[in-house]
């Protein structure tokens, strides 16, 4: 699919001196889900605030479906929705309001079934009447969403989202987002549950000190830097790994009853085929094994480290 969203060359450097980017190129397509990963004080929410015009870049350029957001503002940022981190509601209006009055400020006609739809999406229409000073936190956080959707968007930012959110609530957005997807909505997300970009993202993208240090297929990351755990589960209990085994850099468990053995699913040979002669000729039995994958966060972590 084409790119809806273009960033080139975008950096940015506060008058302190601080440089929060450096020199960010990415291109997001139409209709996709993409995961911005990175520690805080990264440079993600400077990233999105420069797309959406809250912060000015130093230096480069930002295109929404070939709309300067510079140059042609209006018409870029009405194409984009941010859901912020912050809380940042008019406490004493309703919530059908507060979507209408959003919905204005980006030149949309008044549309009653718009609002009705986004609010029953978010399971919100049973509180289209309540003040916003009397909604819980979560509900606050879907009532921010629905703000971002409420003058109909090609590109919806979720900036932290489902921080602080309940697990039910979670599972509530992120079907609101699938649909969205599905509909060709483009969704960029940052989070801390790096689980959830496992499971919902389609490329994901790494930043580290205002860098974007990578940038994969979700699928193509995992099979490229994922490496897999081999366990072994004993007949017997070792207080260590003997000398033999030493060249498999093993992991002794520590009542003594597995052994575990990470090896590289891109190299030619695994090694577990000479593990198991080693285990053999050092008398060590097993009973069972079993094998796991590296996880998205092992994967952050191990990246964001070598960075570092």
């Amino acid at each position: 699919m084409p790119a809806i969203l273009k960033i080139s060359g975008v950096s940015k450097t506060y008058k302190t001196g601080r440089q929060a980017l450096q020199n960010i190129d990415l291109e997001i397509d139409k209709g996709e889900i993409f995961g911005l990963l990175g520690p805080n004080g990264a440079g993600k929410t400077t990233l999105i605030s420069i797309v959406c015009g809250i912060v000015t870049a130093t230096t480069g350029t930002v295109t929404v479906a070939g709309h300067d957001i510079v140059k042609d503002y209006r018409a870029a940022r009405a194409m984009i929705g941010l859901v912020p981190q912050e809380l940042t509601t008019d406490a004493f209006v309703t919530v059908a309001q507060t979507l209408a009055f959003s919905r204005g400020l980006f030149g949309k006609k008044p549309d009653s079934a718009v609002i009705e739809k986004v609010l029953r999406d978010l399971s919100l229409w049973d509180r289209r009447d309540s003040k916003i000073i009397t909604l819980s936190g979560g509900m606050k956080r879907r009532v921010l969403i629905a703000k971002a959707l409420a003058h109909e968007p090609e590109v919806l930012f979720l900036d932290e989202p489902t921080a602080g959110v309940d697990v039910e609530l979670r599972k509530d957005m992120w079907q609101t987002v699938r649909r969205l997807r599905q509909s060709g909505v483009t969704v960029i997300l940052t989070t801390h549950y790096i689980e959830e970009a496992q499971d919902m993202a389609d490329r994901i993208g790494v930043i580290s000190k205002g860098e974007i240090i990578l940038v994969e297929e979700k699928a193509e990351l995992m099979r490229k830097l994922g490496q897999k755990r081999l366990s072994l589960m004993l007949q017997g209990r070792l207080e260590r790994v003997p000398e033999i085994l030493a060249p498999f850099n093993l992991e002794l468990s520590a009542d003594g009853s597995e052994l575990t053995y990470v090896y590289d699913t891109q190299r030619e040979r695994t090694g577990i085929t000479s593990l198991l002669t080693a285990l053999r000729d050092a008398g060590i039995g097993f009973r069972d094994l079993n094998t796991s994958e590296r996880s998205l966060e092992d994967i952050f972590v191990s990246l964001v480290s070598d960075k570092t």
